[in-house]
C-alpha cells in the first residue's frame, strides 16, 4: 500500500487538505487518527463525516504492520520481527540513540553472497505506508528521530516508493533531513533523482571492497560501478547536500581485510567527504565467510585513521539476538516451514 492510497481514503471521506495534514501528523506520531491539539479536540476540529469514517480506514491502517516478536540486546538494541497485512515478514531495528532501521522489500535481488536476505531471493516491493508503518510501529515503543533504509531490500529497486517515505518522513513526521539515511549498492537512478527531491537524504554506499571483479563476485546483481566511479557519484552529492556520505565495507577475514584492500581505501577515499563504517560480518553456523579477529578490525581503523580517513566500527545492531539482517527472518520462515511440514506429515499418517 502506498502512503497516497490512505490521503485517498481520508479524501472520500469528506476529508479537506488540512484534515489529512493532521491525520496524517497523529499517525506518523503513532497516535490515533483522531487525536486533537493541545487547544482544540477532535470533534470540534474534524467534520462529522471524517469522525464517523476514520475507524475503518484506522483498521486498515493497523493492519499493514504489526509485531510479532521483539529481541533485545545488550547494546539498547531491539530488533522487531514485522508481520505485514498479507503474512509475510520483515525486520526493524530499534537502534541506540533514538535511530530506526527499516525494511524496504521482502527479500533482496541483489544477491550479496554475505547476506542473510539476499539468499532468499526478492518476494516482493514495499509500499511506502507500509515502511512509514514501520517507523510508527517504533515510535510507540520509543522515540524515533532518525531513520536509515538499510533493513531487508535494496532500496533503489525500490525508489519511488522510498522516496515517497522519506519525503512524508522529512515533513510531517519532523525528521531532519540529514538524519534519513538512504542505503545503496549504488544505482544511476539514485544518483539521478535524489538532487530532484524536496527532501534530500544522506547517502550510504555499499562498497566493501576496492575492486571491480571481487566486488561482482560478493554482490553479483549491483550494478557494474568501478568503486572509483561509484565514490566519485556518492561524492558529487555528498558535496552537494552538505552532509558526508557513509561507506559501508562488511569486514571479511581474509577476502576484504587484507593489505591490498587497506591502501585501495587510502587511494581512493583519503580527502573524501565521507566516513567509512567498517561492519565486521555477522557470522552464522554453516556459514564459509567468518569474522576478522577484534584486534585486526581495529588495527584498521587505527591505520587509516591515522591517515585522516574517519574510519568507524559498527557492529549490526543486537549481535546477540541474531543480529545481521535477515537472520530473524529467516530462522521464523524456518519455523514456519518446520510447522507446515509437521502438520502435513500428520494429516498423512
Amino acid at each position: 500500500m502506498r502512503i497516497q492510497a490512505f490521503h485517498q481514503a481520508l479524501a472520500e471521506i469528506g476529508a479537506r487538505p488540512c484534515h489529512i495534514g493532521k491525520i496524517n501528523r497523529a499517525w506518523l506520531k503513532g497516535l490515533p487518527l483522531d487525536t486533537g491539539t493541545r487547544h482544540q479536540r477532535a470533534n470540534d476540529y474534524f467534520p462529522l463525516s471524517v469522525r464517523e469514517g476514520l475507524p475503518p480506514i484506522a483498521s486498515t491502517m493497523e493492519a499493514l504492520a504489526s509485531i510479532q516478536s521483539q529481541h533485545e540486546g545488550e547494546d539498547g538494541a531491539l530488533r522487531l520481527l514485522v508481520n505485514l497485512a498479507d503474512g509475510q515478514l520483515v525486520e526493524s531495528v530499534l537502534l541506540p540513540r533514538d535511530g530506526l532501521c527499516i525494511s524496504s522489500q521482502v527479500g533482496c535481488a541483489v544477491g550479496c553472497t554475505f547476506c542473510m536476505t539476499g539468499k532468499s531471493g526478492l518476494l516482493r516491493q514495499l509500499g511506502s505506508a507500509e515502511m512509514l508503518a514501520q517507523v510508527v510501529l517504533a515510535r510507540r515503543i520509543r522515540p524515533v528521530k532518525k531513520v536509515v533504509f538499510m533493513g531487508m531490500g535494496e532500496p533503489a529497486h525500490n525508489l519511488d516508493n522510498v522516496l515517497d517515505a522519506i519525503h512524508y518522513l522529512g515533513t510531517d513526521g519532523n525528521i531532519g533531513h540529514k538524519n534519513l539515511v538512504l542505503s545503496t549498492v549504488g544505482d544511476p537512478r539514485v544518483f539521478e533523482k535524489l538532487p530532484q527531491q524536496q527532501v534530500k537524504p544522506a547517502l550510504a554506499l555499499s562498497l566493501h571492497t576496492t575492486k571491480a571483479d571481487l566486488r561482482a563476485k560478493l554482490l553479483p546483481n549491483a550494478p557494474r560501478y568501478e568503486p572509483a566511479d561509484l565514490i566519485e557519484a556518492g561524492e558529487a552529492y555528498a558535496r552537494s547536500v552538505g552532509y558526508p556520505i557513509q561507506y559501508q565495507w562488511t569486514l571479511l577475514a581474509g577476502i576484504n581485510d587484507t593489505e591490498e584492500e587497506i591502501e585501495g581505501i587510502l587511494r581512493l577515499l583519503k580527502g573524501k567527504y565521507g566516513v567509512l563504517n567498517l561492519i565486521p560480518y555477522n557470522s552464522v553456523e554453516g556459514d564459509h565467510f567468518q569474522r576478522p579477529a577484534a584486534e585486526k578490525v581495529e588495527a584498521i581503523r587505527r591505520y587509516l585513521q591515522g591517515y585522516y580517513i574517519l574510519t568507524k566500527v559498527r557492529d549490526s545492531a543486537g549481535q546477540d539476538v541474531d543480529g545481521g539482517c535477515g537472520q530473524l527472518r529467516a530462522r521464523a520462515a524456518d519455523t514456519i516451514d518446520i510447522s507446515r511440514l509437521s502438520k502435513r506429515h500428520t494429516k498423512l499418517l
